[in-house]
């Protein structure tokens, strides 16, 4: 086992705010006649008072002895919490970066094999912004780090995550450039040399200066190998998604396509295995392209695009026998979210990861316009059986906790080992297209959950 987990939070892409993993918005509780089926929660606590001005990503790590919390405070200073995981009292650390409206600026943390703290935070094609412990499990001794190896591509960094790979090592890849111009840059810590190297001699994917690539993942799946989505983006413009494309590796060195044909990096749109072939304003959005795996293991990727009408639809893309079949599993009638131009949106649609359910079934989680619902398809055919409206953790919070009519809840969970399971919860507004707003409402209170099983 390893000695840290932590879930990377993957937020704001531009032009959509989503989260990787379970989380989950909501601003409205069932209507009556669906009343909430509810987690088991065995304790709430809270964590600090927090902006609320916009969406922006929040992180939650745990290690063997400490939980962690990265956040901005309620004056939008960054700040990392920790308490011992059988204690009760927190302790603060203040760094030194203060968030502006972006919400792009997400904070992203994890814990090496030695136990070292690491923390990325408040970037959109900004220098980079990092700290790291040395030695120590202790956020009091975080230290900026003013590059990780090369300043040239860390001069304009976005979208920091952090994973572990196969052996248990720290990997951070992000994107270094800007939107529609850009390159996905993988990095490897050595904790014995305490130092940073690159992982890939050469970006994993390239836009050749035209595009470039938004990945969902890479996702471990049943089969031990690391799976990867993408779009390819031509603009800032939100509407210029197009090509949905899907890689695979056993080391996250070596990469290939779903058939085993290796891949040279870096992956190209000429080279891609095209999924889907979604067009230009196609209604495809960066990072709403989900990963997930059926009772067999073979990888799902769940997405929206335009149907035929012109109407926004769930679907899902499964790798078969004879390649990529995909299957419309929405029913919806007069519902188009038609969103473009620079910034981050308040999405309308949110999908999440595909997972098996008993009598030969698929769920498929998705949000839409604030409501949370399940898409029910057969496993064998993915065949549509049933939407049906559901309640989860962040419907939960705002029973208990009701926000002001503008804001929602943010869920982000987080699971260690197969027994204990934690969420933060923190209600915010939607994003603002990154732009100042009129007014700046009250901070609102970021809260930690403990939950029994099952995970949220």
């Amino acid at each position: 086992m390893r000695q840290g987990w932590s879930l990377a939070l993957v937020s704001a892409l531009s032009g959509v705010i989503l989260f990787v993993g379970a989380t989950e918005t909501s601003a409205q509780a069932p209507e009556a006649d669906h009343p909430v089926r509810a987690l088991p929660i065995k304790s709430i606590e809270a964590i600090d008072r927090v902006w609320s001005g916009h969406k922006v990503g929040f992180a939650l790590a745990a290690g063997p002895r400490r939980i962690y919390v990265g956040y901005y405070d309620a004056d939008r200073r960054l700040t990392i919490a920790q308490r011992d995981r059988a204690g009760s009292a927190w302790t603060y650390v203040k760094l030194d970066t203060w968030l502006g409206w972006d919400s792009h600026n997400y904070v992203a943390m994890a814990i090496d094999p030695a136990g070292q703290l690491h923390v990325m935070a408040n970037m959109h094609s900004e220098p980079l912004i990092y700290f790291r412990t040395s030695g120590t499990d202790d956020a009091r001794d975080l230290r900026r780090r003013p590059n990780m190896i090369a300043p040239d591509d860390e001069a304009r960094v976005t979208y920091p995550v952090f994973l572990h790979d196969a052996d248990g090592r720290l990997v951070v890849k992000y994107r270094s450039g800007r939107s529609g111009s850009g390159d996905e840059i993988y990095n490897l810590f050595d904790p014995g040399a305490d130092t940073w190297r690159r992982l890939l001699d050469a970006p994993l994917a390239s836009g050749e200066g035209q595009r470039n690539a938004y990945f969902v993942g890479p996702v471990l799946g049943p089969d031990k190998m690391f799976h990867i989505v993408w779009v390819w983006r031509d603009s800032p413009d939100a509407a210029t998604n197009h090509d949905l494309s899907y890689a695979r590796s056993r080391d996250l060195i070596h990469w290939e396509r779903s058939d085993g044909a290796p891949l040279a990096l870096p992956i190209t749109l000429g080279q891609a295995e095209i999924v889907d072939p979604v067009p230009v304003r196609g209604g495809m959005i960066n990072n709403n392209t989900v990963l997930g795996f059926d009772s067999a293991g073979r990888p799902i990727v769940t997405y929206h695009r335009f149907d035929a009408a012109g109407d926004t639809q769930i679907y899902l893309a499964r790798r078969e026998a004879a390649g990529w079949r995909t299957v419309q599993v929405s029913r919806w009638k007069g519902f188009r979210w038609d969103f473009g131009g620079p910034g981050s949106l308040a999405g309308r649609v949110q999908v999440g990861a595909v997972r098996p359910l008993a009598g030969g079934r698929l769920v498929v989680p998705v949000i839409r316009d604030g409501r949370s619902l399940e898409l029910v398809v057969d496993e064998a055919s993915l065949a549509f059986v049933e939407e049906r409206p559901v309640a989860g953790l962040a419907d939960q919070m705002a029973a208990r906790y009701p926000p002001s009519a503008d804001m929602r809840f943010n869920v982000l969970p987080l699971s260690i080992g197969p027994t204990e399971n934690y969420a933060l919860a923190w209600a915010t507004r939607p994003p603002n297209r990154d732009r100042p707003t009129e007014d700046i409402p009250a901070p609102t209170t970021l809260r930690l959950v403990e939950l029994q099983s099952p995970r949220p």
